[in-house]
This record gives C-alpha cells, structure tokens and sequence, in this order.
C-alpha cells in the first residue's frame, strides 16, 4: 500500500497513547524500569506491574509515531527534490590549488 502524507497524518492523529522510553522488568516482578532521556539526562520511573500492559502499549504508540514521522519526512523530501529546479549544469570539481 503507498502511503500519502495525508494517510500518514491520520494514522499520527490515530495513536492516543504515548511514552517514550524503554521499560525493563526489576528483580523480584514487582516493578519495571522505565527509563527515557530528557532534558538531557536520564530519567528512571518505575512502573507497578498492574501498569505494565498500559505503559508497554504507550511505549509502543511513540514507536510507531516516530517511525510514521520518519515515512512523512522521507515523502515530503521527496517532493520537495522532485519540485527543485533542474539545472543543465553538472556538479563540477572545484579547482585544485596547485601552484
């Protein structure tokens, strides 16, 4: 299926949950990490195993966000090289400085 931006803004606009970062079980069961970067350290919050389907589902939703960001970008350069003006001249080599 090829998929057009606005397709891809509709599948963004679908996902309702979100939450970055990686969740990694604790010893023992009764907790799991999970651990994201932000504002430029890492930050830990440990997640109740009662949680851990929610969250988990929420880590997948950014996964699948930012994986549909990257397709949308990759279209929109895309179209933006197709729309750029062609120029008849080829790339040339710049001169070399030898004396």
């Amino acid at each position: 299926m090829k998929s057009t931006r606005k397709s891809i803004l509709d599948q963004m606009a679908a996902i309702e949950r979100m939450e970055r970062g990686k969740l990694c079980p604790m010893r023992g069961g009764l907790y799991y990490n999970l651990q994201s970067w932000e504002d430029g350290h890492n930050v830990v919050r440990y997640i109740p195993a009662c949680q851990v389907e929610s969250v988990a589902k929420a880590v997948e939703g950014y996964r699948q966000f930012m994986e549909l960001a990257m397709r949308y970008s990759d279209l929109v350069i895309k179209d933006t090289r197709k729309a750029a003006p062609k120029s008849n001249n080829r790339a040339k080599t710049p001169p070399s400085n030898k004396n």
